[in-house]
C-alpha cells in the first residue's frame, strides 16, 4: 500500500524515468519470447545460442535500471529526506527502488506476453509463424519462467546500484575526483595493441585455412576466429580507454594560460571523466557495430538491429541519467559561481565546450571500432 501511495503522487518526471524501463523491458521480453517460439520447433541444442544472444539485451535493461535508480537520491533529495524522516533506512530505500523498478518492468513484460499470445491465436502471418511457434502447443510455465528473468534482473540491478550511504541525504554521492592510475591506462592500451595485432594476424592472406570460422547470426556471415577475437579485445580496450581519454581532453583544454571558459570546461571534464566515460562509450560501441554490419552490406535481420538499438538506447538512457546525476551534484558549485558574479553565458559556453570535447573523444574511439569491425567482417 505504501508503494501505491507513492505512485499516486508521482509527477511527469517520475513517469519519464519509469516509462523507458517499461519499454525496454517489453522489447527484451519480446526477444526472449521469440527465442522461445523458435525453440518450440527446433532441437534443444539449437535454442541455447538464441537464448544466449538475448543476454546483452537483458544486461542492457539491468544497466538502464541501475543508472536511473542510482540517480534518484541525487535528483530527488527531498524525497529521500522524507522517507528517512518517516523511518526508512538505507536498506528499505533500496528495497523500495527495487520493487518500483521490478513492477514497472513486469508491466512491460506482460504487455509483450499479451501481444505474443494474441499473435499465436491465428493472427500472425506466415512470416511470423516460425518466430512465435504457431501451431505448436505452448507450455504455460515456459513463458512465465522465462519472463520472470526480466523484473528479477531489473530489480536486483536497481537495488545494487545505490550503495547504502548514498541513500541518506546530505552525503556525497561520489568519491572525490582522482587522477587515473597508470594501471588503469596501461591495461586498456594493452588490450588495444594485442587485439589489433590479433585481428591483423587473422586477416592475413590464407588465414581462413587456420581454423573453422565463426558463423555469426542475423545473416552477418562467417568471420575468422582470430579476427573476431581480436576485434572484440580491441573494442573492449577502447571502451575502457574512453574515460582516460576524456580526462586527457579535459586537461588539454586547460593548458597554456586558459581563459575562464576553457578552464571551467577542462577542469569539469577532467573531474567528471571517471564517472561519465563508460556509458557514452557503450553508445558509441553499439553504433559502431551496427555501422560496420551495414557498411559491409550483410543486411542484419530485425532481431539483430533491435538488439543493437536496444543496447544503444539503454546506454544512451544510462548516460542521460548519469549526466543528470552529475549535474545535480555540481549544482552547489554552479550556484556559488553565479553568486560570485559569473555570467550565465560563460557557464553555457563552458558546458558546450565540455560536450564538444567529450563528443570528439567518442567520435575517435567509435570510428576506430567501426573501421576495425568493417575489416573483420570483410
Amino acid at each position: 500500500m505504501f508503494h501505491l501511495r507513492l505512485a499516486r503522487n508521482y509527477r511527469a518526471a517520475d513517469l519519464a524515468r519509469l516509462l523507458p524501463a517499461a519499454a525496454v523491458a517489453a522489447v527484451t521480453a519480446a526477444l526472449l519470447l521469440r527465442a522461445l517460439g523458435r525453440a518450440l520447433g527446433e532441437p534443444a541444442a539449437a535454442s541455447v545460442p538464441r537464448l544466449l544472444w538475448c543476454l546483452p539485451a537483458l544486461a542492457a535493461l539491468g544497466w538502464l535500471c541501475a543508472a536511473t535508480s542510482r540517480a534518484v537520491p541525487a535528483r530527488h533529495p527531498e524525497r529521500i529526506a522524507g522517507l528517512t524522516a518517516a523511518g526508512f533506512g538505507p536498506r528499505r530505500i533500496r528495497l523500495l527502488l527495487a520493487v518500483e523498478t521490478a513492477a514497472t518492468t513486469a508491466l512491460g513484460s506482460l504487455l509483450a506476453l499479451l501481444v505474443f499470445l494474441i499473435l499465436r491465436n491465428d493472427v500472425a502471418g506466415p512470416r511470423l509463424a516460425s518466430d512465435i511457434g504457431m501451431g505448436i502447443p505452448l507450455p504455460a510455465a515456459a513463458p512465465v519462467t522465462l519472463l520472470a528473468l526480466v523484473p528479477l534482473a531489473a530489480g536486483c540491478a536497481a537495488a545494487a546500484a545505490v550503495r547504502l550511504p548514498e541513500a541518506l541525504p546530505g552525503q556525497d554521492t561520489d568519491p572525490p575526483a582522482r587522477a587515473f592510475h597508470t594501471v588503469r591506462i596501461a591495461v586498456p592500451v594493452g588490450f588495444v595493441l594485442v587485439g589489433t595485432a590479433l585481428e591483423l594476424y587473422g586477416l592475413r592472406p590464407g588465414a581462413e585455412q587456420d581454423g573453422r570460422p565463426v558463423l555469426l547470426p542475423a545473416h552477418l556471415g562467417p568471420v575468422g576466429t582470430a579476427a573476431l577475437t581480436g576485434w572484440a579485445i580491441t573494442a573492449l580496450g577502447l571502451l575502457l580507454l574512453t574515460a582516460p581519454l576524456m580526462g586527457l581532453a579535459g586537461r588539454l583544454l586547460a593548458v597554456h594560460r586558459p581563459g575562464t571558459v576553457r578552464l571551467l570546461a577542462g577542469r569539469s571534464l577532467a573531474a567528471e571523466a571517471r564517472r561519465l566515460g563508460g556509458t557514452p562509450a557503450v553508445v558509441s560501441l553499439a553504433v559502431a557495430v551496427l555501422a560496420a554490419a551495414l557498411a559491409e552490406g550483410h543486411g542484419p535481420g530485425l532481431p539483430a538491429v533491435a538488439g543493437a538499438v536496444l543496447v544503444g538506447g539503454c546506454a544512451a538512457g544510462a548516460a542521460a541519467a548519469r549526466t543528470a546525476e552529475i549535474r545535480a551534484s555540481r549544482l552547489p558549485g554552479t550556484e556559488a559561481l553565479v553568486r560570485l558574479g559569473a555570467a550565465p553565458g560563460i557557464l553555457r559556453r563552458a558546458a558546450a565546450m565540455r560536450v564538444a570535447a567529450a563528443c570528439a573523444v567518442l567520435l575517435c574511439t567509435g570510428a576506430l571500432t567501426a573501421l576495425l569491425g568493417v575489416a573483420a567482417l570483410a
